[in-house]
C-alpha cells in the first residue's frame, strides 16, 4: 500500500513573531524564523529565551496569529540559538497556510514539466556569512543546483548552521538568500541547502545553470 502523507512539510525561511511566558515565568516577545512548516505546526529557530515543553505560546506569520503547544526544544549553539518544535492547538488557523498551498501548486507545475535538480560541476562565486559574522567570505561553490551547493572550506560550519548567501545569475541579477548546512566534512567543506528561495526562484536558478552548463546524457537526481 502506498504511503499517504497527511501532513506534508515544507522547508522555508519565514519571519515570524513568537510570544508568551519563558521557563523562568517572564513574558517575552521576539522575532524568529520558521524553517519547516506544515498544516499542523512548525520548526522555529532563533528563539532567545528558555522555554518549557508543554507550554503554550503565540506565533504570528504576517497578519495571522495562533496559539501553539511546545512539543520539543533543542539548543543548537550561538549561531541559531534555540530551535523549538510547535504544534497548533485544535481550532487555530494555520498562520502559514498560504505558503503550504503555494508548495502544492508549485510541485504540480514542476511534476508536469519533469524538472530535476541537476548538479553542475562549475565554480559559482558567492559571498557567505553566518549570523556571527558581519563580513562575508568570498568563495567559489561547486557541485551547484537550484536546490543547493557544496562549498570547500578548511574550517567548515557545524551542521544546522543558518547562513546568508549572495551570488549573481545572468551576469547582473543578484540573488540573496538564507541557507542551512546539511553536511559537514571536517577539513573539506559543507553541503548547503538553499532554504530562502521560493520554488519559482529555484527553478530560475536551475534554468540558468542548465544553460551555462547543459546536462550531458542521462542524469540521476541527487538530493542536496
Amino acid at each position: 500500500m502506498a504511503e499517504h502523507r497527511i501532513n506534508p512539510r515544507l522547508t522555508v525561511d519565514l519571519p515570524v513573531r513568537v510570544w508568551g511566558m519563558s521557563a523562568e515565568g517572564r513574558p517575552f516577545s521576539q522575532h524568529a524564523r520558521a524553517q519547516n512548516i506544515s498544516a499542523q505546526g512548525a520548526l522555529i529557530t532563533g528563539v532567545e529565551c528558555a522555554l518549557k515543553v508543554g507550554d503554550v505560546i503565540g506565533v504570528q506569520c504576517e497578519e495571522t496569529k495562533a496559539r501553539c503547544t511546545i512539543m520539543w526544544i533543542m539548543s543548537s549553539g550561538f549561531a541559531v540559538k534555540n530551535q523549538v518544535g510547535l504544534r497548533l492547538l485544535t481550532g487555530q488557523e494555520c498562520p502559514w497556510k498560504n505558503y503550504i498551498n503555494l508548495k502544492v501548486t508549485t510541485e504540480e507545475i514542476l511534476q508536469s514539466q519533469k524538472r530535476r535538480w541537476h548538479r553542475h560541476k562549475i565554480a559559482l562565486p558567492l559571498e557567505i556569512r553566518d549570523e556571527r559574522s558581519t563580513t562575508p567570505a568570498r568563495v567559489n561553490a561547486s557541485d551547484v543546483s537550484g536546490n543547493g551547493c557544496y562549498v570547500e572550506n578548511m574550517l567548515p560550519f557545524p551542521l544546522g548552521t543558518i547562513l546568508r548567501l549572495e551570488f549573481h545569475i545572468e551576469g547582473t541579477e543578484r540573488v540573496t538568500l538564507t541557507a542551512i548546512v546539511r553536511t559537514c566534512d571536517p577539513g573539506v567543506g559543507n553541503g548547503i541547502e538553499f532554504t530562502g528561495l521560493t520554488p519559482e526562484t529555484k527553478v530560475k536558478v536551475q534554468a540558468y545553470l542548465d544553460r551555462i552548463d547543459p546536462p550531458r546524457g542521462p542524469q540521476v537526481p541527487r538530493a542536496q
